[in-house]
């Protein structure tokens, strides 16, 4: 299966982690939406969609990204690191995957370092994060997808 995912990671580059973990498995073109030009996906047999947790949800960019370029009927999955919870971090590109009719094939999420706003005074939150175990079970999760 050939994978693209396409990611925004911004401020420890948490989210760039996960996504070469998942890659490393084999078949994965990771896309930075930080520098990418214009993107096809329709050669893509698979398309995930990686971003931090902001505030409540995925990064804006990841958003218009999708709304954007995902082709209607691609299976599509979710990544996202957090400092705390998700919560309902992906609900946005959830929207705007029934909108175009692509199967969301699951969705993965870990803890990460995090020194936004306040935690920056103390060091940070989830130092070390994501952990080797993190980024192991990333790549298992993307290997189960292979196997659908």
């Amino acid at each position: 299966m050939k994978t693209a995912i396409c990611y925004f990671s911004y401020h420890h580059g948490n989210t760039k982690k996960v996504a070469e973990a998942m890659a490393s498995a084999g078949g994965v073109d990771l896309i930075d939406l930080r520098t990418r030009q214009t993107v096809q996906l329709d050669e893509y047999d698979c398309v995930g969609l990686a971003s931090g947790i902001y505030g409540f949800g995925v990064h804006k960019a990841v958003v218009d990204f999708a709304r954007q370029y995902l082709p209607a009927g691609k299976p599509v999955f979710f990544v996202c690191t957090f400092a705390g919870a998700k919560g309902n971090g992906t609900k946005a590109l959830r929207e705007i995957a029934v909108e175009k009719g692509c199967p969301v094939l699951g969705e993965f999420g870990c803890r990460g370092f995090n020194t936004f706003g306040p935690f920056k005074l103390f060091g940070g939150s989830g130092k070390g994060l994501p952990s080797e175990a993190d980024l192991q079970r990333a790549k298992a999760f993307y290997e189960g997808l292979l196997q659908k």
